[in-house]
């Protein structure tokens, strides 16, 4: 046996020997009495530990003193399974285990917001309740289904009657689910995928591989943190550039494969800092406005908190627009709508109210297509209880699309975002907007040849001009002609760069009038006479 570090020393002065030499042919008596001397204490209590085991092996015991201080110093810890029988390692193992299981009450440092508090406060009194009662042993069953049936209808008054500026807060509660939170309650298997091509990622921005069903899904998603530390990692669920572009490479990416496209908008906005601007963030998000209306795959996207600006928008141009029932989506925060138009963010309030963000408004617009419903006391209180609502929803609205051709697809997003907004189509001529507004709510109406109905034959005449222009431009796609209107070309001989401008300037120096029709009789007579272009007259 080999022990680092470690001497022996006889008590009656016999000279020290390690244990490493120690053999089975050393007399007992040498061994006498032995005791340890170490350079530190964790040395000495190894020592302790291993000397019964040195000293079985030279066959010799140890007094019942010093076994017992052996013992103690080298018991097991107590993570270890203990080897009296009392208890075995798969009870040791549950006991560990145990420690990490579900909480069974809130935390008491959990945000709760300011119209939250009377329902917490029921809620703890019925817990003071069923505690009291289990201590006495008094069965107060009926009491506790009365106090809980209270707690139940005053949380569905109080969220069904919620303020938008409510709403904006129950949206960026940090309890909240995260897109994160989602993607894995709801898919069957989810691999996160990281890198822009560029060199570059970010933590605010995840995108990954999903199946649901087994049908697999692009999920791509904003990330915020739970604490200040995460969130500074996340960067408050702000993306950069590189984020934006790492979308679009996923997206492609789906796109090249056949995949269907779930985005999860959750941020303020894109993130406005010196160097994100550098980096191109207008540029980033203009891209993929752009190249999300080309994609031939199915786009769903889901607002989960809170959608900012172009932030959001740079992965919502979807086919299906869904939202969480408290969720929010603004062109701007209330914060900068305040700031801006009442120099003051003390406005906040008046600003969230006319900016119409909540789920109501926007399917009333037109915006959104559809809100998901959300648990009693909303998803920060029941996460569990949204995954399935929101499982449902993105399942559902894929179904819609499964059996469309890639051109309906792409046609389909189109004409969803040609029809947002409130406006009026009609002709005016001369500049008179009142009369031709008159006019066309007088208009008997009229039809096209093609029996297109329209307002008044002016608007017939119109449309039909427009139709006789596509069909135009689609037969010359279709002969791939170059020119439209072809330019007329100078006379052969005039074609170097420069020099039939330098012929017109020489020729008006001197007062003349010279076109294209005299170079070309010029460059005639030249080249009958077999002369170069610089001997020849200018007429």
């Amino acid at each position: 046996m080999n022990v680092q570090g470690m001497k022996t020393e006889c008590s009656s002065g016999r000279k020290n020997i390690s244990l490493s030499r120690v053999s089975r042919r050393v007399p007992v008596s040498t061994l006498a009495g032995v005791r340890v001397r170490s350079e530190g204490n964790a040395r000495a209590d190894l020592a302790r530990g291993l000397m019964p085991l040195a000293l079985g092996n030279i066959g010799m015991k140890m007094p019942e003193s010093k076994r017992s201080i052996a013992v103690r110093a080298g018991a097991d810890p107590p993570d270890v399974p203990k080897r009296d029988g009392r208890q075995g390692g798969r009870e040791w193992l549950q006991s560990i285990l145990s420690r990490f299981g579900p909480i069974r009450e809130k935390s008491s440092n959990t945000t709760v917001l300011d119209f939250e508090k009377p329902l917490v406060e029921l809620d703890n009194r019925i817990k003071e309740v069923r505690t009291v009662a289990e201590e006495n042993g008094v069965d107060v069953t009926d009491q506790i289904k009365e106090l809980e049936e209270r707690a139940r209808k005053l949380r569905q008054d109080t969220y069904s009657r919620l303020t938008p500026t409510q709403k904006l807060q129950v949206a960026r509660h940090p309890n909240r689910p995260t897109f994160l939170d989602i993607a894995l309650n709801i898919s069957d298997k989810f691999v996160e995928l990281h890198g822009d091509r560029g060199g570059l990622d970010d933590p605010a921005l995840v995108c990954g591989l999903g199946s649901i069903d087994g049908i697999s899904f692009m999920f791509i998603g904003h990330q915020k943190g739970r604490n200040t530390k995460e969130n500074i990692y996340r960067n408050f669920g702000m993306p950069q550039p590189n984020g934006y572009r790492k979308a679009l490479r996923f997206m492609r990416h789906a796109d090249k494969f056949g995949l269907p496209i779930v985005t999860f908008v959750d941020t303020p906005g894109a993130y406005a800092g010196k160097n994100a601007e550098e980096l191109g963030q207008g540029e980033a998000i203009a891209v993929n406005l752009r190249e999300m209306f080309g994609f031939r795959v199915p786009i769903i996207s889901v607002v989960i908190g809170e959608g900012g600006s172009g932030g959001a928008l740079a992965i919502g141009c979807a086919n299906r627009n869904l939202i969480m029932e408290n969720s929010v989506y603004y062109v701007a925060s209330p914060e900068a709508c305040a700031a801006i138009l009442w120099k003051s963010r003390e406005k906040a309030g008046a600003a969230t109210e006319a900016l119409k963000i909540t789920s109501s408004d926007l399917l009333r617009f037109g915006v959104m297509d559809e809100s998901i419903p959300e648990p009693l006391g909303a998803a920060h209180t029941d996460p569990m209880g949204a995954f399935p609502a929101i499982k449902e929803a993105v399942m559902r609205n894929y179904r819609m699309y499964e059996n469309m051709s890639a051109d309906e697809i792409m046609l389909d997003r189109y004409n969803k975002f040609r029809k947002l907004g409130m406006f009026e189509e009609y002709l005016v001529r001369g500049g008179d907007r009142e009369g031709a507004k008159d006019a066309l709510s007088k208009a008997p109406g009229a039809k096209t040849k093609a029996g297109t109905y329209a307002p008044t034959s002016d608007d017939a005449e119109f449309l039909e001009m427009m139709a006789d222009m596509e069909e135009k431009w689609e037969a010359t796609l279709q002969d791939k002609q170059e020119w439209l209107m072809k330019p007329e070309t100078p006379a052969p001989g005039f074609n170097s760069p420069g020099l039939l401008e330098l012929a017109v300037a020489a020729a008006e120096a001197e007062g003349k009038s010279i076109g294209v029709s005299n170079f070309s009789q010029t460059n005639e007579h030249a080249g009958s006479n077999g002369s170069s272009f610089e001997n020849a007259p200018l007429h």
